[in-house]
């Protein structure tokens, strides 16, 4: 680790790069590397009393070639603690991401009608974004009705191994 808290830059082992530049990635192997991210994301935040949404990560293909690259997302969200609990640990989030080699890219409120703040972060390490909301009460929204994180990672396109068929994969 640097002075600067980021993890010095390893080689990619995670598949072979393909000439397009999209490794090859078996879709049981992606889906277990977001969970992994999502439950370091989870960690980060901190908030163990807190309940978390359960469904795991699925795949969706990507536009540049759908019937042999895809990408996994992982939605999710805390919730069930106070809105203090809430925005202390979008705080840490904040603060860990950039620690464990994430780059944050985008931090603040968001577009919405509730101004709810939100980050962007990209581990280029390991080819995944989270983005993240911190949906509590705000002046342009002072009683939210259920105070949450809401958090979506979602990983770079991969390859699918030869054979794998796409539309059989959820």
């Amino acid at each position: 680790m640097d002075d600067n808290g980021h993890s010095p830059a390893t080689p990619q082992t995670s598949g072979s790069a393909t000439a397009s530049g999209h490794p090859t990635l078996d879709v049981d192997k992606a889906r277990e590397k977001a969970k992994s991210a999502s439950s370091a994301i989870y960690e980060m935040i901190g908030l163990r009393k807190g309940k978390a949404t359960e469904p795991g990560p699925s795949i969706t293909p990507c536009d540049e070639d759908p019937d042999h690259l895809y990408k996994t997302f992982h939605p999710w969200s805390v919730y069930g603690v106070s809105e203090d609990d809430l925005k202390a640990g979008f705080q840490r989030l904040r603060e860990e991401l950039p620690k464990r080699g994430w780059k944050i890219v985008e931090y603040g409120p968001n577009k919405s009608k509730a101004k709810s703040l939100s980050l962007t972060a990209d581990w280029d390490k390991e080819r995944f974004s989270v983005h993240a909301v911190l949906m509590v009460s705000t002046p342009t929204n002072p009683h939210e009705k259920e105070p949450l994180i809401m958090v979506n990672v979602v990983s770079g396109c991969w390859r699918a191994p030869k054979g794998t068929d796409l539309n059989t994969q959820y």
